[in-house]
């Protein structure tokens, strides 16, 4: 489980190396990618988890910090160990008291028109063109795979409310939503140095892509911690920029939230 909400698992996405064996494997197996290029994963977990248990280790277990594929498995497990959706749990136990309404795997008919198509840019022109477009687009309907690693639509609001509860050790109001010893153990580094400096290798060459991704120092249980002073950036601030654009962090010292609402909630368009 460690291993797991620490993203050491062994297994992991190389965003910058595609044609990589095992980002070809990933592609090949179907676990990762569409024809379309999105990272996604297309099949139902079940079928995620069969393709997936196919693959060799990139690394042993606590080896080294890897991007992404522990989150997604830790989705499965949640589902499998409380007999519910992956969105059903969180949505009982997170989303709906903290009066989270808009954030779910899926853009509601009736909202659709309050989601953005999401650009990407073209990097021989430098033009910006529609990556996805917001009616028949992938988040316009029920996925397949509710993703543990990206995929939750939500708004600025509603993200908004998580990392104040966050900042509040796990207190939303009066009713208490996440124990602050787990609260602690997300926003804390859990890295060891030899993890960590793996952390900081990926992290410097995805700069071209993110600047600034990963490079913070540390990770806690599902999100960057930052261990060293950077910029205006305080230690011990903790969050994640999402794939395409959004950057979301708290500051525990200043009890200050920012939210900048590009496209997504950890890779996953906002509205």
């Amino acid at each position: 489980m460690r291993d797991l909400l620490t993203n050491t698992l062994g297994l992991g996405l190389d965003v910058t190396a595609r044609s990589a064996p095992m980002m070809s494997a990933f592609f090949e197996q179907g676990v990762y990618g569409q024809e379309d290029g999105w990272m996604l994963p297309a099949p139902g977990p079940d079928e995620w988890m069969r393709r997936l248990g196919t693959l060799p280790l990139m690394y042993q277990p606590g080896e080294r910090w890897l991007y992404n594929v522990g989150d997604d498995v830790l989705g499965v497990l949640v589902a499998r160990a409380t007999g519910q959706s992956f969105e059903a749990f969180p949505r009982e136990r997170i989303f709906d008291p903290l009066g989270m309404k808009d954030t779910g795997f899926h853009v509601p008919a009736d909202k659709i028109d309050r989601l953005p198509p999401l650009y990407a840019p073209d990097w021989q022109t430098g033009d910006f063109l529609v990556e996805d477009e917001a009616e028949g687009g992938h988040h316009s309907k029920p996925p397949a795979f509710q993703s543990g690693g990206g995929g939750l639509d939500s708004t600025v609001d509603d993200y908004h409310a998580y990392f104040r509860m966050l900042l509040n050790h796990g207190v939303h109001g009066n009713q208490r939503i996440l124990s602050r010893p787990a609260v602690e153990l997300m926003t804390s580094n859990r890295l060891t140095p030899e993890q960590t400096a793996a952390l900081q290798a990926w992290a410097r060459g995805v700069v071209h892509l993110s600047h600034g991704q990963g490079q913070h120092g540390g990770w806690g249980f599902g999100m960057a911690v930052r261990t060293y002073r950077g910029d205006c950036a305080p230690i011990r601030q903790f969050g994640w920029d999402g794939g395409a654009g959004t950057t979301t962090y708290a500051d525990p010292d200043n009890q200050l939230v920012e939210v900048d609402p590009a496209e997504d909630l950890d890779q996953a368009p906002a509205f």
